[in-house]
């Protein structure tokens, strides 16, 4: 079970030439909008990862402007766990439960997500809130990131179970977000 006080969320490479390739992509801008705008409500850390942007661009606005009070941290490794100011920037935030939404789900987001079960960390993809440009690619980053022992959740599932309770001022915040 998530706790508030042990979760962070990192955003991989939801970035202009790839993101509008994406299986289902209206959806999964949706969803990673949900679950940025939830962790902001709940006071969860945010890390945000940007792979080769000068090849493949920045982050698309919609998702960018959710995060303007942090800096992407660029990457040339599929595996954010392969680059170092990452790995100081997680340790910092002294987090063991990590939930991971972007793109592409059977490459960074799989790669990273099996360094940090690796690592020791309990891991969970959002699994609405990830995606690849084929639909089989997404199952398949899925498959194997369970198997490896990752958890799949979802966007609200995440938001709920975070949140713990159906009362209070974060209660009602999170619903205007998911409605």
């Amino acid at each position: 079970m998530l706790m508030l006080e042990r979760t962070a969320l990192i955003i991989i490479d939801v970035q202009d030439k790839l993101a509008h390739l994406m299986y289902r992509k209206e959806a999964l801008f949706e969803n990673l909008q949900k679950i940025i705008k939830g962790t902001h409500i709940l006071g969860i850390p945010i890390l945000w990862l940007e792979q080769n942007p000068e090849g493949l661009g920045p982050t698309i606005p919609e998702i960018a402007d959710l995060l303007s009070n942090t800096e992407p941290i660029s990457k040339l490794s599929f595996s954010s766990c392969r680059n170092d100011r990452f790995i100081q920037a997680l340790k910092a935030l002294n987090r063991k439960e990590i939930l991971i939404a972007g793109i592409e789900t059977h490459v960074c987001v799989y790669q990273t997500a099996i360094d940090l079960v690796n690592l020791g960390y309990e891991v969970q993809i959002v699994a609405d809130a990830v995606s690849s440009r084929t639909m089989e690619n997404k199952k398949i980053g899925l498959q194997k990131m369970r198997d490896a022992g990752a958890s799949l959740t979802s966007t609200e599932t995440a938001l709920f179970e975070l949140l713990k309770v159906a009362e209070g001022k974060q209660f009602k915040e999170i619903l205007k977000v998911i409605k």
